[in-house]
């Protein structure tokens, strides 16, 4: 992540000194600002620096909320229950996880917040994951192959609903805003399937130090509960497949019901088991603030370098030659340009998905409009993930996380053009 930091604060720099000191040509003075591309460049990274406190206050509430819910979940049971559910699954992309340990439930949490495409709740259970894991590794300074595995996922999660995607093109205009469910959930398989194979194979190449192996808090002598049997799995599966056609077919207007049904359904379930659910709320929420402000030093390195990188147009100068060389391979320009940009920046690749939609050229209902919403909803913003799920533990080294993430997005960007053309043209 040193690295990573320095080379994205130096190529900013870098460029926009270029067009400071030379003037720029027209080009790239219209990417850069000309001669005032350094007085931007200041003023964007002590923006971004301002604005990283209000985003980590403004995740606050969020976090309270989610990590509530999941503390009456757990305290009910019902993420024990999960997690014996998908135990053969987890155990098998998880080894070195305990099948029932707390970090089994609070990732199929995660999984399933992301596969209805609950960005905002899936943060909240992937920090708790991420704690849990970090009880798991021995080396608390340097990520384990279990959570370089995690973030990579988080990455390249399985969407069934891209519900922001959804509302930002029902608003648009478009005449089927759900058109994007089917490449997106294509797109998404993919790309995790990618990630998968990609950590998996990276881990070797970033070995870790040795250290004596170090028991648990959370284990026990206690023999481990067995899985679900199997019929278990494929009532969930109907189920699954069954949330499928109903997402397919009226994906806008369900988007609206998971969250109050799933406040309903956590909190029913609670009190049926006999849980204190207002005295279990209270006590998980009171972990949001502290996690929100523990994450702030990290938003401010990553946010900063991030806004200082489009600000100079480093990010436009190498994406433009990159865009001319895919545009007969079926990827516009405006593809590679969401792309780069979701990777780095989930609010910047919003509005910039936002203008698309609403731009006469292109529109929501245009093959390149429901592509570029397919990549939005099909990705991730993975430095910012990586600066909060390894910032939340104290991570500093991450080893393969990184590549393995990045990856995935490109695994996901292919998939998403293949899938638009096979499922869209």
């Amino acid at each position: 992540m040193n690295l990573v930091f320095f080379v994205l604060i130096v190529a900013a720099v870098m460029v926009a000194a270029l067009a400071e000191i030379t003037g720029g040509s027209a080009a790239l003075a219209e990417i850069t600002g000309g001669a005032g591309a350094m007085a931007g460049l200041s003023a964007a990274a002590l923006k971004a620096a301002e604005g990283a406190v209000p985003l980590a206050l403004g995740l606050v509430g969020v976090m309270a909320l989610f990590l509530g819910l999941m503390k009456v979940a757990e305290e009910a049971g019902m993420i024990g229950a999960t997690a014996r559910l998908l135990a053969p699954l987890m155990g098998r992309l998880f080894p070195q996880v305990p099948p029932a340990h707390p970090a089994m439930g609070a990732m199929v949490m995660n999984v399933a917040a992301n596969l209805l495409g609950l960005g905002n709740a899936a943060t909240p259970f992937g920090i708790r994951a991420m704690e849990h894991l970090q009880k798991l590794n021995p080396h608390k300074d340097c990520a384990s192959d279990a959570q370089a595995l995690f973030l990579a996922l988080n990455t390249a999660s399985v969407t069934i609903l891209p519900t922001s995607v959804i509302a930002l093109r029902a608003a648009s205009g478009s005449v089927n805003p759900a058109a994007v469910i089917a490449p997106t959930l294509a797109a998404t398989l993919v790309s995790a399937v990618v990630a998968i194979a990609a950590a998996r194979l990276l881990a070797p190449l970033f070995p870790l130090p040795p250290a004596p192996p170090v028991q648990c808090p959370e284990e026990s002598d206690e023999p481990l509960p067995p899985p679900l049997p199997a019929r278990y799995g494929w009532l969930a599966l109907a189920a699954l497949i069954g949330v499928i056609g109903l997402m397919a077919t009226h994906g806008a207007a369900l988007g609206h019901w998971i969250v109050p049904g799933m406040m309903v359904g956590l909190l029913g379930y609670g009190l049926i088991r006999r849980v204190k659910i207002y005295e279990c709320f209270v006590d998980g929420a009171r972990e949001g603030f502290a996690i929100a402000v523990r994450i702030i030093p990290y938003l401010v390195a990553i946010l900063v370098a991030i806004a200082m990188l489009r600000q100079s147009g480093a990010l436009d100068l190498a994406l433009g030659p990159l865009a001319r060389l895919t545009a007969p391979l079926g990827i516009p320009p405006e593809a590679l340009t969401m792309a780069g940009l979701r990777s780095l920046s989930g609010s910047g690749s919003f509005g910039l998905l936002a203008s698309y939609m609403n731009d006469p050229a292109i529109g929501p209902d245009s093959f390149t409009g429901i592509l570029l919403g397919t990549i939005y909803g099909s990705s991730e913003t993975t430095f910012y993930v990586l600066a909060v799920y390894f910032g939340a533990v104290g991570i500093r080294r991450m080893r393969h996380a990184l590549a393995a993430g990045l990856i995935a997005d490109l695994a996901g960007l292919l998939a998403a053009v293949a899938a638009c053309v096979v499922l869209i043209t």
